[in-house]
């Protein structure tokens, strides 16, 4: 029997909000998607279902929607509480919103503080270096940019275990070193 294929990756993701003016706020000024698209109402079918969907620079290339939200009355209130990867009480641990490279990672970091975002925890992973912030409906978020695949890819499971916890406040928050462990690398 063939094989069926691997997918290529997650193509969108939707999310159940408390508040859509609210979710579409941060979204768009504090991540920097852009709005492409809302569900308009079809009576007898979509009456009162609020949706808006959501695309980033893929590429250069138009993509239909990366981020779809549809506000949902019925959702309980965010969790307040100290987040972390491993503490998250949502359906939903985090959400990784990648960027596409240090420079533009480092701009976004220094516009979310901006914008007044409390920074969760910043991390530099093996592959990734990481900032966790929170939207308004409690969903964790990871701003991250990759680092090279040659840094990586000599043990994928060494640079998932890597761990270097770094400031969340003051002028360290916004720093972010070159020098990274290779990890696999022959000596």
């Amino acid at each position: 029997m063939q094989s069926p294929g691997t997918p290529k990756g997650i193509n969108h993701l939707v999310l159940n909000v408390c508040d859509i003016d609210a979710s579409h706020q941060f979204w768009t000024e504090v991540i920097g998607f852009r709005q492409v698209g809302e569900l308009e109402p079809t009576p007898g079918r979509r009456e009162g279902v609020k949706m808006r969907f959501y695309s980033g620079d893929n590429d250069g290339q138009t993509h239909h929607h990366d981020l779809a939200l549809v506000e949902k009355n019925t959702l309980p209130p965010p969790d307040k509480g100290e987040w972390g990867p491993f503490a998250s009480t949502s359906a939903i641990n985090h959400i990784a919103i990648t960027f596409p490279d240090r420079e533009a990672w480092l701009a976004r970091l220094e516009h979310v503080r901006t914008m007044g975002v409390k920074f969760d925890s910043r991390v530099n992973h093996g592959m990734t270096h990481s900032l966790y912030i929170r939207d308004p409906n409690g969903y964790g978020v990871e701003l991250v940019y990759d680092l090279p695949r040659e840094v990586w890819q000599g043990d994928i499971d060494a640079a998932l275990n890597y761990v270097e916890i770094l400031p969340t406040e003051g002028a360290e928050a916004l720093e972010d070193k070159k020098d990274v462990p290779v990890f696999g690398q022959r000596v």
